[in-house]
């Protein structure tokens, strides 16, 4: 009877759409990837915290009176924040830096979330909420995409397109692109 029943084309069929449907799923899901962890470990900045303008030391006769305070030569913290959990753990420390040139980059720190599929580094103007209801907004309003997560793990430096408006993009999110949803976001406050 088993004999029989595998030789008809029916039967074939079903076989052939069952295992094109599992190929599918597993493509789409990626179910090892919750198993696996990619680890990055770029060199990051040594920044300078810029300091507010002080009036400083009274000076002494003869001596000529302080300046405003100089621009660091080096790179300088422009916002910081830390990551909190959506979707799955995540941990670590976002912030964008202005190298001497002006340039702007975002620097993750110590980074440590789940893998997954399609999962981006985005930049918005949505503010970072906690548990559920911080999981999909982040597509809401304005975003802009620096790439593809370099890896789920260590330390990772992203390149802010020049000409980007930073003034309204107060938050970063690791968003899985094939999901829409958040695995973890960091609100970014002044630096100072």
């Amino acid at each position: 009877m088993l004999n029989r029943l595998l030789r008809t084309p029916l039967t074939w069929a079903a076989v052939v759409v069952l295992a094109a449907g599992a190929a599918v799923g597993l493509w789409w899901f990626q179910p090892w990837k919750a198993v696996t962890d990619n680890r990055v470990d770029e060199r990051l900045s040594e920044v300078e915290v810029a300091a507010p303008p002080s009036a400083g030391p009274v000076p002494t006769q003869g001596a000529t009176p302080a300046g405003p305070t100089a621009t660091p030569a080096g790179p300088t913290l422009v916002s910081r924040g830390e990551f909190v959990t959506h979707e799955h753990d995540t941990s670590g420390t976002a912030r964008i830096v202005r190298a001497a040139d002006g340039r702007h980059r975002l620097e993750l720190v110590g980074l440590a979330t789940s893998n997954g599929p399609d999962l981006r580094v985005w930049l918005t103007d949505q503010p970072v909420r906690t548990g559920r209801a911080g999981w999909g907004v982040f597509d809401d309003g304005r975003w802009v995409e620096l790439g593809r997560l370099k890896g789920n793990r260590g330390d990772q430096a992203y390149d802010i397109p020049q000409g980007t408006d930073l003034a309204g993009l107060g938050s970063v999110s690791i968003w899985c692109k094939r999901f829409s949803v958040s695995f973890g976001a960091a609100p970014l406050a002044p630096a100072g």
